[in-house]
């Protein structure tokens, strides 16, 4: 009887560590390469009407981004606010031009080659 409570337990234990994995890993930014940019415009502003009437706001930007060694891609994202001008973003992209996440990153945690390519 007691080998049947330890395996519970175990089990239990396990099952708690996968939920806080999965609220909060990222599974968006896990294998993806990741670029960096400047924000230098505005978003062009896309507005669409959902099921429920409400109005929708996507603002979609094109920027060259740069790769820790420094090489320059183009990349589209979209972001659901107009993004803060002169911010410095760290993309993460898969299958070479497809953004799945970002975040706003400092200067000084960018890669130097980015950084020179960025000034």
């Amino acid at each position: 009887m007691k080998k049947v409570y330890i395996g519970i337990g175990a089990a239990l234990i396990l099952f708690v560590a996968a939920l806080v994995a999965l609220m909060t890993v990222d599974f968006n930014r896990i294998n993806k390469d990741t670029y960096y940019l400047q924000v230098t415009t505005d978003g062009e502003l896309e507005e669409y009407k959902l099921n429920t009437g409400e109005i929708a706001k996507t603002y979609w930007y094109e920027l060259p981004s740069y790769d820790e060694r420094g090489k320059e891609q183009t990349l589209k994202f979209s972001a659901t606010k107009n993004l803060r001008k002169d911010a410095y973003l760290k993309l993460y992209v898969k299958n070479g031009n497809e953004v799945t996440s970002y975040n706003e990153v400092q200067f000084d945690e960018i890669p130097p080659k980015a950084q020179e390519q960025l000034k």
